[in-house]
């Protein structure tokens, strides 16, 4: 049963809300638009706000559903690690896109929303406090994502395979946004300021 509920984790991350309401709010193709990225951030710039904050909001919820369930039939720290890996392997490389997916930052939140809530609100207050020195969402995400394993040890005493299973989530968020590493060595990854719509429609990339 364990590994049918990895499964339904994997298939529950991989519901692509971003491209759904996305097009279902603007009859446009969110791949089409911005950085073409299957996420929040990006259903921001092309349908809006409170389009994009649906999105994340759903986002964080595939994650962490599947989470719940798991730990409803096994509290086994290693199956709900295992379970939170699968969701975000979903969103990030989700079957019905051609493993094309998201950046995995909302549902790697969203699975560990549940069993270790401190760590998301002090990896929340890390993500803020980079995006307010640098404005770069790409730059913040990375640098939550890396000390996501330090500060699910130090702030929630996780034991050893939740920890791991935050370093498995950190390092595919990380090679997901292996292009925002490439721009922001050349000098071209745009800030929150350029890459965000200041109205309720649309934006650039």
């Amino acid at each position: 049963m364990e590994y049918i509920l990895v499964a339904v984790s994997y298939l529950s991350g991989s519901i692509p809300f971003a491209l759904v309401l996305v097009r279902l709010s603007t009859g446009r193709d969110v791949r089409g638009q911005g950085s073409g990225n299957v996420g929040a951030t990006n259903a921001v710039r092309a349908a809006g706000w409170a389009v994009g904050a649906l999105v994340a909001v759903l986002d964080i919820s595939k994650g962490a559903l599947p989470v719940l369930l798991m730990a409803a039939y096994n509290p086994s720290s290693r199956w709900i690690g295992a379970a939170a890996v699968a969701a975000v392997i979903g969103h990030c490389f989700p079957v019905w896109l051609r493993f094309r997916g998201g950046k995995g930052v909302a549902t790697g939140m969203g699975t560990f929303l549940p069993v270790a809530p401190l760590s998301v609100g002090a990896a929340l207050i890390v993500w803020l406090v980079v995006v307010m020195l640098r404005r770069k969402v790409s730059l913040a995400s990375m640098v939550t994502a890396a000390f996501f394993p330090v500060i699910l040890f130090f702030v929630s005493g996780a034991g050893r395979a939740t920890v791991v299973s935050g370093a498995i989530i950190a390092v595919v968020v990380i090679i997901r946004h292996i292009p925002n590493i490439k721009r922001l060595l050349g000098g071209r990854e745009p800030s929150i300021d350029e890459s965000l719509p200041r109205s309720g429609r649309g934006g650039h990339a």
